[in-house]
């Protein structure tokens, strides 16, 4: 026990030290909000991969998927890596850093208002935002409960209580900057402990290929493997149409979410867009996919500990019980992981709700000539308000909150993906046609939470993304052109920018 105290400490203490460091690249709104747009690729890249993959993933994620798909979850990790990272970075990385800095937008609900023309596009995408961010906020906390039960026997509510109070100390202190110096040590913290988590379970279970043959010999529930062995192990598992729903939304849904497009916004230039691709990339596979891999394992520790009394599993126990037989130093870096999963999501959640909320809906309405260092206090105190709120909601949470939590990613990405994407590269996207997405991305999630047409909130979500990619286009085209005398000056900013770049490579070759 004091091993694992003393682990806890010290991450706090590094935690706050970190932010009364950042608070001098916090004293204007770009310093807060952005970190004045010169964050270094390594600081960029683990800032995205730390905000992906929070305790959601690690216990709820891995241990719900791994029972269902066996070691085909795997491919959740893949897709994460390969859509969610790479190719993230690859299609939106430079695009967004050099058109949202040509409109000086320091938001994605700011972005839509500069690229379509329209204050009612910004405050509308600002209301999603508040809407679905809050109880996405509040869902961070539930993977922390079990665990730390588990490993300290303190009751969840100190340790939500605990985790918001460092994480809201810290934000508040350092903005943007803060949160990406703790990104970063948090980010190596997960890495070296997925690694050091996975090579200790697979052991106890008589190593790899050990666990993999007493995989194979389990019968699966679903019906269509009519309870054959080896389904779990399995190239593409016993569901593989589900299985691609999960990852299509918990892979191409990040391009859609502000929390993670705000990392594009703050990168220090384009080259380093570049070196954050392949360190991303790598996060990515080691983190997402061990968590999915070891996930993976999960039917091999069917226990009655993971039911409820009516003898449904309970997904969120299925990785503490997995860690419970670990001695105290490893479940001691385990609950570090998982902090350091959730504070880094929750920071970053929490600064682009507030900084959102300030400059996409107050600063335009009622605050317009606030000066920088009021709206920086104006965010600090909704940074307070939201941690607040989504305290009361993860001790508390009633049953229409705890449905919205699962539709959360959906709505945002089902919303905002297309607008976004096709706001960087075609002209042609008009303002009627992002108007178009917002009402099918946060309809089809919301109708299906109350009157259930698509399997689940997942499938949902995927469908949402995927109806808008096609409902975009074609409102476009039946719509009218947008002034092109507009969008021709934001497109040549772009031209320009890559030219230069040319010019430049070309002269040091």
């Amino acid at each position: 026990m004091t091993v694992k105290i003393l682990l806890l400490v010290v991450f706090f203490a590094v935690m706050v030290a970190v932010g009364i460091y950042s608070r001098r690249h916090a004293m204007s709104v770009d310093g807060f909000v952005l970190g004045g747009r010169s964050v270094g690729p390594w600081l960029t890249a683990f800032a995205y991969g730390t905000s992906y993959f929070s305790a959601v993933v690690f216990v709820g994620y891995a241990g719900q998927f791994g029972w269902k798909y066996g070691l085909s979850s795997t491919w959740i990790g893949i897709g994460n890596a390969v859509i969610g990272s790479l190719l993230a970075w690859v299609v939106l990385g430079r695009r967004t850093k050099v058109m949202t800095q040509h409109l000086n937008s320091r938001t994605m609900p700011d972005f839509f208002g500069e690229r379509y023309g329209s204050k009612a596009l910004k405050i509308a995408a600002s209301a999603i935002v508040f809407i679905f961010l809050v109880p996405y906020t509040a869902s961070i906390y539930n993977g922390l409960s079990r665990l730390f039960e588990m490993a300290f026997h303190v009751p969840y509510a100190w340790c939500v209580v605990g985790m918001a109070v460092f994480t809201g100390i810290y934000v508040i202190l350092g903005g943007y900057m803060a949160t990406a110096i703790n990104d970063f040590i948090q980010g190596i913290i997960m890495l070296a402990g997925i690694v050091i988590v996975i090579g200790a379970v697979l052991s106890g279970q008589g190593g790899f290929l050990e666990a993999v043959q007493k995989m194979a010999q389990i019968p699966s529930d679903v019906p269509v493997t009519l309870g054959q062995p080896g389904a779990f192990t399995s190239f593409f598992g016993p569901d593989p149409l589900n299985l691609l729903g999960v990852v299509l939304l918990t892979s191409l849904g990040t391009w859609g979410l502000p929390q993670m497009i705000g990392k594009f916004y703050a990168i220090k230039d384009e080259k380093s867009i570049n070196t954050g691709t392949v360190i991303s990339t790598i996060f990515a596979v080691v983190v997402s996919g061990g968590c999915y891999f070891l996930g993976g394992f999960a039917r091999l520790f069917d226990d009655p500990v993971i039911y409820d009394g009516s003898g449904n599993v309970i997904y969120d126990s299925i990785i503490p019980h997995m860690l419970s037989a670990l001695p105290d130093l490893l479940i001691g870096i385990v609950v570090v992981l998982v902090l350091s999963a959730s504070m880094s999501t929750l920071a970053s959640l929490v600064l682009t709700s507030s900084s959102t909320l300030t400059l996409d809906f107050l600063k335009e309405n009622l605050c317009r000539r606030m000066e920088d260092r009021k709206l920086i206090r104006v965010m600090q105190v909704l940074i307070v308000f939201f941690i607040a709120v989504s305290v009361l909601l993860a001790l508390n949470p009633p049953a229409f909150i705890a449905q919205l939590m699962g539709i959360s990613w959906g709505a945002l990405a089902g919303s905002f993906l297309a607008p976004f994407l096709y706001g960087l590269y075609w002209k042609r996207t008009t303002k009627a046609a992002v108007w178009a997405s917002f009402f099918t991305g946060v309809g089809i999630t919301t109708v299906n939470l109350f009157v259930p047409f698509i399997e689940s909130p997942i499938n949902a979500g995927a469908a949402a993304m995927l109806a808008g990619l096609l409902v975009v286009p074609v409102v476009s085209l039946v719509t009218k052109k947008p002034d092109p005398k507009i969008t021709d000056g934001i497109f040549a900013c772009y031209e320009e920018k890559v030219t230069i770049t040319k010019k430049r490579s070309l002269e040091q070759d």
